[in-house]
């Protein structure tokens, strides 16, 4: 799928006999503002903006290449339990390994991103894309809320929910999300949960 700002190419290569014409399927504007500019101006990334800061990736995210971010809203962030979010963002290389989770390293507009891709982060670690029904998902949820926002060195798209990659996690709260989850209940009961926290 080729997109052209984040337009979708619908037919291509109509010849003329001074050039040729490609039909795409929107009015392409202007661009004029980085992917930092975007986190700095928009309201609903308030904590975004806080935790960017805190991690120092302005640079990055207003460094010329060509980057997605998948902007987590501040309801995204209200969503995590207050100890474990107050946990990650006192914690310097969790915060960074949560924000690196977000950041795609090439632009993916909406158009371009289909079922069954498998895209990698800053990180490292993957996202896989999926549907449900016309909704894209990312790791199964349908959680992009506000989509193709475009800058001069890539597009964001807005998500409602944290993408949280296991190295922001403590032992017990990946435990709680796998097949030990019992074995957990022993180690609290035991009075060893802290070790795990």
């Amino acid at each position: 799928i080729v997109t052209v700002n984040c337009a979708r190419l619908l037919k291509a290569d109509h010849h003329a006999t001074n050039g040729v014409v490609h039909v795409i399927d929107k009015v392409i504007s202007t661009t004029t503002n980085s992917i930092q500019h975007i986190v700095e101006t928009e309201e609903s990334l308030e904590t975004l903006r806080a935790a960017v800061a805190a991690s120092d990736l302005n640079s990055l995210l207003e460094s010329e290449g060509q980057y997605t971010l998948l902007a987590p809203t501040n309801e995204a962030f209200e969503k995590i339990p207050r100890e474990m979010l107050n946990r990650i963002l006192g914690d310097p290389e969790a915060l960074r390994d949560l924000l690196n989770h977000h950041i795609l390293k090439s632009a993916m507009c909406a158009e371009a991103i289909i079922a069954g891709l498998t895209m990698e982060t800053l990180e490292g670690t993957t996202l896989d894309v999926g549907c449900s029904g016309e909704e894209l998902t990312l790791n199964g949820k349908p959680i992009i809320a506000n989509k193709d926002i475009l800058a001069t060195n890539g597009v964001v798209h807005f998500v409602n929910e944290l993408l949280i990659p296991d190295s922001a996690k403590t032992l017990f709260e990946l435990a709680q999300e796998s097949e030990v989850s019992e074995s957990m209940n022993l180690f609290r009961q035991a009075g060893l949960s802290s070790h795990l926290t």
